[in-house]
């Protein structure tokens, strides 16, 4: 099996074990917002470019870039190129106040596949976990991702591997972290002990 397959199926097993957060489903009826320094707006080719501090938002999600380049086909369904030093994205998940957000040179947003696609310097946060790859995939739909290598930096000891850290789920504390009798004994000046007498 290829090597960066490999990992990616590593990768993908690792979060089939996580517990699914799904993104805000209302964000995908809501309009998108754009602002930037500058825009060119093609509707013959139903392309715009946006340059300068770019924003977009679509409800919860908020990509931030220098530069956007969205296209649209017949149908309405919009492709977003996001790229910067480093382009971000931010989306909220359904029912809860935890944030996934990710980061890469290059994101590529398809409102028809519901997919976010981080390509170099690529890294992708949920809650405690992370990722850190050469190309990250994620669904805004079924909340999955897939990260892969460059076997182009197999050479490399750092670039060409995907690094992922997967916290512990938290736990309930035991019965003894809360008693009072296993408390660390802590020392206190009293005022009522008196000097010794010579």
């Amino acid at each position: 099996m290829n090597r960066s397959i490999h990992k990616a199926v590593c990768f993908g097993l690792l979060l089939l074990c996580c517990d699914p957060l799904f993104a805000e489903n209302a964000d995908r009826s809501k309009p998108i917002h754009l602002e930037s320094d500058r825009v060119l707006i093609d509707d013959a080719k139903q392309i715009s470019i946006f340059e300068g501090k770019v924003e977009l938002t679509q409800g919860t999600l908020h990509i931030m870039a220098e530069k956007i380049v969205m296209t649209q086909d017949k149908q309405g369904n919009r492709h977003c190129t996001a790229t910067g030093n480093l382009a971000s994205f931010r989306q909220k998940h359904e029912g809860t106040d935890e944030y996934m957000e990710g980061y890469g040179e290059r994101i590529e947003y398809d409102t028809l596949a519901e997919t976010i696609d981080f390509f170099g310097q690529a890294k992708v946060k949920r809650a405690q976990d992370e990722v850190e790859g050469d190309h990250i995939s994620y669904s805004t739909r079924t909340e999955i991702f897939q990260g892969s290598s460059d076997p182009a930096h197999a050479d490399s000891s750092e670039k060409g591997r995907v690094h992922a850290v997967i916290q512990p789920k938290n736990k309930e504390p035991a019965a003894t972290d809360t008693d009072p009798k296993n408390a660390p004994l802590t020392i206190q000046s009293s005022p009522t002990l008196s000097r010794p007498k010579p």
